[in-house]
């Protein structure tokens, strides 16, 4: 292992203090020459730093980069913080933007609804659509009304471009529609301007089938289908759809709500027909006293009537 020299610490540590020493002084001196307000001392401070700063040029060029350097990094900071601050207003802006087009829409809709003209004798409830069956065997829809608000079965619903359905199942808070497109509906309909009847049947695609169809070579594409009110199913004259041939040849309805979006319905009030409770008033009158002798072998009442 090297050893050092006795001669190197004798001389080492005092030349080691000489040197911190005068770099102290030197430090205190310029301290305090920047610090004497004088107009020598000013003269003398005026030409040190034009004696040393344009030779230290090369020194102080580091230093201008580096704070250039840190003043561009903070300006990035500044970007990236404001480019974050824009894109989460931008994401706020989504959401108000389909918010705005969900009202829309539901505006629209409601619009719909009130532009429907039906015959001043009925009267509606409108109600929310809540939820579907989405069964492939089962087209049905539940509405937010129900026997609290008077609805009842057997009543035509419709948005506001069509008939949809039929009231087929009431709660106290909620009804059932059964769509025109479900399986078990079958509805009366009269295609016009043809006058022609037919029976709208359900097979649970979008386009139901007419069915029963007197002389359908009658019948062409775009004729308008209405209800006919037979069997006091539906009220007369609500609009259902179109007539389209199908890809398997046969008499298909285009309907006109569309029941891919159903959101509000109004359920129409029909009036419900009478019970008859007694068949006394579908006999005839009974006949009045016969005049004249009675025939061989009537008898007649004791007081002569």
């Amino acid at each position: 292992m090297a050893r050092t020299r006795p001669g190197e610490d004798v001389y080492g540590r005092p030349l080691r203090r000489l040197f911190l020493t005068l770099v102290c002084v030197v430090l205190v001196a310029l301290v305090l020459l920047w610090r004497i307000d004088n107009p020598r001392a000013e003269r003398i401070r005026a030409a040190m730093v034009d004696r040393i700063v344009p030779n230290m040029e090369w020194a102080l060029a580091p230093v201008t980069w580096a704070g250039r350097l840190i003043e561009d990094f903070e300006g990035y900071a500044r970007v990236y913080e404001q480019n974050q601050e824009l894109r989460r207003e931008l994401q706020q802006m989504k959401a108000w933007r389909e918010a705005a087009i969900q009202l829309e829409q539901e505006n629209a809709r409601l619009l719909d609804l009130n532009k429907v003209r039906l015959s001043p004798e009925l009267t509606y409830v409108t109600g929310v659509v809540l939820t579907d069956s989405g069964s492939p065997f089962r087209r049905s829809v539940l509405l937010n009304i129900g026997a609290d608000d008077g609805i009842r079965d057997g009543w035509a619903a419709m948005d506001g471009l069509g008939v949809v359905g039929r009231i087929s199942g009431v709660g106290g808070r909620t009804a059932r529609v059964l769509l025109l497109t479900d399986g078990n509906s079958r509805v009366p309909v009269t295609i016009e301007p043809s006058g022609k009847r037919a029976i709208l049947a359900g097979d649970t695609t979008a386009a139901p089938v007419l069915e029963f169809v007197e002389n359908p070579e009658d019948v062409r594409a775009g004729d308008r289908i209405v209800t006919s009110g037979d069997g006091g199913v539906f009220p007369p004259d609500l609009a259902v759809g179109q007539v389209v041939r199908g890809a398997d040849g046969r008499l298909r309805v285009r309907m006109s709500a569309d029941l891919s979006r159903l959101e509000f319905l109004r359920v129409l009030r029909t009036r419900q027909a009478q019970d008859i409770g007694t068949t006394g008033a579908l006999l005839p009158p009974a006949p009045g006293p016969v005049q004249g002798p009675p025939a061989p072998g009537e008898v007649l009442p004791a007081n002569g009537g």
